[in-house]
């Protein structure tokens, strides 16, 4: 009988507690915040794509440099360039994914 008792008890405590947990307070202003958050911000992907631009345009002008100067090996600094400007655009889609905004 005690452990009938104590098994009931514990039922009725694990239904109150997940009955508790769907009262959660908060979600309409998470909501809420996420909404300005995306209407007053740029979002994350074009913020990516600027960033991944000036990455490009800057390592372009100077690979040009590097190239018209004579340096004999720029394969490694253009390899460099386009990973830069690759990850940013990559990273400006994980954080849309991500985040959302």
């Amino acid at each position: 009988m005690k452990k009938i008792l104590s098994a009931a008890s514990a039922l009725v405590a694990l239904c109150l507690t997940a009955y508790g947990s769907f009262a959660q307070p908060g979600i309409d202003e998470m909501n809420q915040a996420r909404q300005q958050l995306s209407s007053s911000f740029f979002s994350a992907l074009d913020c990516a794509l600027v960033m991944a631009a000036l990455f490009g345009i800057t390592g372009a002008v100077k690979i040009y440099h590097n190239w018209q100067m004579g340096k004999p090996r720029i394969d490694s600094d253009i390899a460099a360039w386009f990973y830069a400007a690759f990850f940013m655009v990559l990273a400006g889609m994980f954080l849309r994914a991500i985040f959302g905004i």
